[in-house]
């Protein structure tokens, strides 16, 4: 969660890496919509988080506004504070994360992804660190999977998954093979830079 300055400026250098802009500085102003979205992102949770002044609150009050309207024009709905550093959404459109999901560090997930509870219930998914999740699937219920899985497409995850660096996939979902998500995800994200990064920038 982003408790800080220096945590938000973290956030948003592995976002930027992990959606393979670390050579840009800001988005350009066609073409990097998805950037700009998990930008207003980090930046509504930093104000929510860790502003509590007047101006902070009230401009705050704004952004969330914007964010909100920006959710339901993209048809991608992401709570606030549910996914570590390392965000990279593939696609916009029908992907829907429940509130109480949490969701580890350098996550890819691609369109049509519901990652919920289930009959009104606030136990919700608690997934791993370097986790990837195809097209169209669901992650659903008071689960949790382990680092390194990879969720195949269309697949139905409603069981534990605590076995690391597999893939998982069908309906329900089951192990499918011993290959980990790391295929899917950026390799920059674990490089010594961004180790250095976050030592510098935390410190």
């Amino acid at each position: 969660m982003i408790d800080s300055k220096k945590k938000y400026l973290y956030y948003l250098y592995c976002d930027k890496i992990a959606l393979g802009k670390a050579e840009k500085k800001r988005p350009r102003i066609i073409h990097d919509e998805i950037w700009k979205f998990e930008r207003l992102l980090r930046k509504v949770e930093y104000y929510k988080n860790c502003r509590n002044d007047i101006i902070g609150k009230i401009y705050g009050a704004f952004l969330q506004l914007k964010y909100y309207r920006l959710r339901l024009k993209r048809n991608t709905y992401i709570p606030l504070n549910t996914f570590g550093p390392g965000l990279s959404i593939a696609h916009f459109g029908a992907i829907v994360v429940n509130g109480n999901a949490r969701i580890g560090n350098n996550c890819r997930i691609q369109d049509s992804v519901t990652i919920g509870a289930t009959n009104g219930s606030s136990k919700a998914p608690i997934l791993g660190n370097n986790v990837f999740i195809g097209s169209g699937a669901r992650i659903i219920g008071n689960i949790s999977i382990a680092d390194d899985v990879a969720v195949g497409a269309n697949a139905t995850v409603v069981k534990n998954v605590f076995e690391k660096g597999i893939t998982v996939g069908g309906v329900p979902s089951k192990k499918i093979s011993d290959n980990n998500s790391h295929d899917n995800l950026c390799k920059d994200l674990e490089k010594s830079d961004l180790l250095l990064f976050e030592k510098n920038a935390l410190s």
